[in-house]
């Protein structure tokens, strides 16, 4: 149940005209049921939306967002790109899910989707994806992701 929340969809959740399914994840991760992942360049592109630095704050206190450690998300981004494992320029999305063990990702941009979704970059579980239109309800698929229980990668 740990999310990543790419920089470019921000506005969708923490915006004042959200659509449905950004006000959907808002719910999910404000309410408790998911928990937001934060750390390095990701963080900084996120704190650029005040509305989303202002909630962080207090999120981080109530335990609805997880914040890894800058050096080792700096670590793990410097790792990806010297290896070209990534084929998106969002290594850092990447080096947060992996580092905070996060898989579900909320993004439209369709290049970090797919690394996303790359097997060789994240398994056990296989990164999932929670994208939307412009204007675009929430769907069955959106709610099923929202639902599911296998969202974070077992750090036992």
């Amino acid at each position: 149940m740990c999310a990543i929340l790419d920089a470019n969809v921000a506005g969708e959740v923490f915006g004042t005209d959200r659509p449905a399914a950004g006000r959907a994840f808002f719910r999910w991760i404000n309410e408790g049921r998911g928990r937001l992942v934060v750390g390095g360049r990701l963080l900084q592109e996120l704190d650029r939306n005040r509305a989303f630095k202002d909630w962080c704050l207090q999120a981080i206190l109530a335990g609805r967002v997880e914040r890894v450690n800058d050096d080792a998300v700096d670590e793990k981004t410097r790792q990806l790109r010297e290896a070209s494992a990534c084929r998106s320029d969002d290594e850092h999305v990447v080096a947060a899910a992996l580092v905070g063990g996060a898989r579900l990702l909320y993004s439209n941009d369709r290049v970090l989707q797919r690394d996303f979704k790359n097997k060789a970059l994240i398994d056990h579980p296989r990164g999932k994806v929670y994208a939307t239109r412009p204007g675009a309800d929430v769907t069955r698929g959106h709610r099923r992701l929202l639902a599911s229980t296998s969202l974070c990668r077992n750090r036992g």
